[in-house]
């Protein structure tokens, strides 16, 4: 039998457990509810038209890249300089545009895509500023300037720049 000199430090010890288990479950280290063990979805940002219509970047482009940002104005005549073997945007048969996704051999119909920021996007169906999109740096309808969301294709690639060939389509 215990002593009463023991039992109070035992009751306390008792008490001290459980506020610390009570305690550690509303804390959120410990929460048994079933809806806890289910992972939170990110927000999706709507899609919202593009400020670019298709129609603006189908043609035949220069291209070329820089990663550094001084290097824009001899990339842009670099590019220019491959009119002779041009990099052809077509119209897509969805209203989009074909175009070669990062590291595909074959090109597919991409489309153009706003956001609530007011960025443009080009990518496969989705929400826009997606893994395989690429994002409008700057356009004016002569040069078209992309950098690849995905990081590592963005550094491989750098900002690809697209110098129209002539007149536009």
């Amino acid at each position: 039998m215990t002593s009463s000199r023991c039992a109070r430090p035992i009751a306390n010890l008792g008490i001290v457990s459980a506020l610390t288990l009570f305690l550690g479950a509303c804390g959120g280290g410990f929460n048994m509810s079933p809806t806890s063990q289910q992972p939170q979805e990110m927000a999706v940002e709507p899609e919202r038209p593009a400020t670019i219509r298709p129609d603006e970047i189908v043609g035949k482009w220069g291209l070329a890249s820089y990663q550094n940002p001084n290097d824009r104005a001899r990339t842009e005549k670099m590019a220019l300089a491959q009119c002779k073997q041009p990099y052809t945007i077509g119209p897509g048969t969805a209203g989009g545009v074909v175009m070669h996704l990062a590291d595909q051999a074959t090109p597919q119909e991409l489309r153009l895509k706003g956001s609530a920021s007011g960025k443009n996007f080009i990518g496969p169906e989705g929400p826009p500023g997606g893994e395989q999109d690429r994002e409008v740096v700057s356009f004016d309808g002569r040069v078209l300037i992309t950098r690849f969301i995905d990081k590592d294709a963005g550094t491989r690639y750098g900002n690809m720049v697209y110098v129209r060939c002539g007149p536009r389509a």
